[in-house]
């Protein structure tokens, strides 16, 4: 049964390092919409477009049908019986946001900012500064700054577990991370209580995402950083985009070097494919100039 076939596909993926959150709920919900039009073992395109079609809006209908082409390549290469239906039957999706790339003095002005929101005594801006310092010289996601645990400070590096994809890592730190990491923990020190998470809003209190995220926005506001509309927002995600631009920025022009330096990238930051980093170049103009001038230089002979 369809059903059954969606299990061992999302067993596989999740095995593969995917969360697939939400994949399980809507893949069963269509099992049974093919089971109701007596389609119980194979999979068919035009039950798939049935399906997906009856969401509410365009960007859900898309998303609905690619998690079901997905699902449908699987079972094709398992049995050519199941029909593969057109990727791009439904238009739209929501395409991904460009990131907001800060500048030295913009992440120097948001770390000094934040160690200024008072009172002096408390953890709190303490806390919030040093997060911020922190994502800037790892590029770790603030879940992943938020989870960490008092183990997980090693002399190699900070230990990140349960990730995005369910992956574990070591991160090295610069001995400026170091530093600020163990100037931190000395002050923290004094307030932990029985608390094991590293960062603390309150006295044995650790830092939840909706009050950091508090916290962020009025950091953003009074360090001057936020421009005007109609630009974008910039976000905390933000950070992790502009660690990954300067990281890929200071690649080699040798081809073979870039290739190792690229997928170096990928694994301190914890993506699952190379492909999530290669997003990086496209997303970022300085970076699609630079690839062009390589470009260029290849052409004219220039590189090997």
């Amino acid at each position: 049964m369809l059903s059954t076939h969606a299990d061992i596909w999302l067993t596989r993926r999740r095995a593969g390092g995917f969360a697939l959150r939400g994949y399980e709920r809507h893949l069963q919900r269509f099992a049974t919409f093919a089971a109701a039009r007596g389609e119980e073992h194979i999979f068919r395109r035009e039950t798939a477009i049935a399906w997906a079609a009856q969401a509410a809006t365009p960007g859900e209908r898309q998303r609905l049908f690619q998690i079901v082409v997905g699902f449908a390549r699987y079972l094709h290469a398992e049995d050519p019986r199941h029909e593969i239906p057109p990727g791009r039957h439904f238009p739209g999706g929501r395409p991904r946001p460009l990131p907001y790339i800060y500048t030295a003095q913009e992440a120097r002005r948001l770390v000094e900012t934040a160690a200024r929101l008072g009172p002096a005594e408390a953890i709190r801006p303490h806390t919030v500064s040093t997060v911020l310092a922190l994502l800037f010289a790892t590029g770790l996601r603030i879940s992943e700054a938020r989870a960490l645990r008092m183990g997980d400070v090693t002399p190699d590096g900070l230990v990140i577990r349960g990730t995005k994809f369910g992956k574990t890592r070591l991160v090295p730190l610069h001995p400026s991370a170091v530093s600020g990491i163990a100037c931190y923990l000395e002050r923290r020190r004094a307030v932990a209580g029985g608390e094991d998470h590293v960062f603390l809003r309150v006295p044995g209190r650790r830092f939840l995402g909706r009050s950091f995220r508090y916290w962020w926005d009025h950091v953003l506001r009074r360090s001057g950083v936020l421009p005007a509309p109609p630009a974008r927002r910039p976000r905390i995600h933000d950070i992790r985009h502009t660690f990954a631009v300067r990281a890929l920025e200071g690649a080699p022009d040798r081809r073979d070097c870039i290739e190792r330096h690229m997928l170096a990238v990928s694994t301190y930051l914890g993506h699952s494919c190379i492909a999530n980093t290669y997003w990086y170049f496209q997303a970022t103009p300085s970076l699609m100039s630079q690839v062009a001038d390589a470009c260029q230089r290849r052409f004219e002979g220039g590189l090997t």
